[in-house]
């Protein structure tokens, strides 16, 4: 058990310290081709943080562990909401811009409605519904790239020293080493952590949706911290926004494409499903209290942040003694 345990941490390492590297490069590309930053962050930087949850589920879907796959999505979207949006809310509340989160908002909660639906309706996530999450994933990210070109936003001369630190090469570089480590890292988190779930009698769908929706959440942290730091509020919830988004239509589309698979049902909880009972809707409420209140008074507040820190302390608590 001691050397599963480690090579699980080393996993988690390589998926944050690659997780930041892929992001880097991606936004130095990006930057160098004059993208304005909401489009980075909306787009590129969000796909690069979510990347790790691509890797866990679609590894995981592959070698047969759909408890993995599934619970990494929801569990990703609670954790980046609950847990690291609402840290960085609870520290650094502050004015945020409302049009910049309109779209991501919006095709979130069309996403999400949609995932629900067929959860509740079918309890099965057929090959069918995996296309048509892709497509909702490349119909956002045309949407966005169409407003970002209709709205332009010019360069901050932060952008543009920044984009001189360092060669297209060196980018590139950071990129594809990025990838590489958290290939591996994705592998080494569902071998390992399928093997400490069993070893300590912990259901896969419990280590999903806490230790490794909160290792493959990692990268989202640095970015949420980083652009709040910066003064960057919007690129910061827009970031998280935009994870969540692909976790549901990417990271569930590309797993669910290549293998179906049956919602799991490793424990109930007033006579139905758990999953069904306390998973979706926890998602569905920690989003609400985060962007409800940005959207119609165009900041962040502190007691949003506390409340959605003492919802993930409770969903967790409910998920362990469950």
């Amino acid at each position: 058990m001691l050397i599963p345990g480690l090579l699980f941490l080393v996993g988690l390492a390589c998926l944050i310290v690659g997780g930041d590297w892929f992001v880097d490069g991606s936004t130095g590309i990006a930057r160098r081709f004059h993208l304005p930053e909401l489009l980075i962050g909306a787009t590129v930087v969000s796909i690069g943080t979510t990347l790790p949850e691509v890797m866990v589920s679609t590894t995981s879907a592959l070698t047969g562990h759909s408890e993995i796959a599934y619970g990494n999505a929801i569990g990703s979207v609670i954790c980046n909401t609950a847990l690291i949006s609402a840290i960085t809310i609870a520290a650094k509340p502050g004015v945020i811009d409302r049009k910049s989160l309109q779209t991501p908002v919006l095709f979130f909660f069309l996403a999400a409605i949609l995932y629900a639906g067929v959860a509740y309706r079918y309890g099965y996530f057929g090959r069918g519904i995996g296309i048509v999450l892709l497509m909702i994933f490349v119909i956002y990210m045309l949407v966005t790239i169409w407003q970002m070109k209709k709205h332009p936003t010019s360069e901050t001369p932060e952008e543009t020293e920044s984009g001189t630190e360092k060669t297209l090469t060196v980018d590139i570089g950071l990129l594809v080493i990025g990838a590489v480590l958290i290939a591996i890292g994705a592998n080494l988190l569902v071998e390992n952590g399928t093997l400490l779930a069993q070893a300590i009698g912990v259901p896969e769908s419990v280590i999903a949706l806490t230790f490794v929706a909160l290792g493959t959440s990692l990268p989202e942290l640095v970015t949420a911290i980083t652009s709040l730091l910066k003064g960057h509020g919007a690129l910061s919830l827009g970031n998280v926004i935009g994870a969540n988004l692909f976790n549901l239509v990417l990271v569930s589309g590309v797993s669910i494409t290549l293998s179906p698979f049956w919602i799991p049902q490793n424990s109930m909880l007033f006579g139905r499903n758990a999953s069904l009972v306390l998973d979706l809707p926890v998602m569905f409420v920690v989003m609400l209290l985060m962007t409800v209140p940005t959207l119609v008074r165009g900041r962040l507040y502190r007691l949003q942040g506390l409340l959605l820190l003492m919802i993930y302390a409770v969903f967790c608590v409910i998920q362990f003694y469950m």
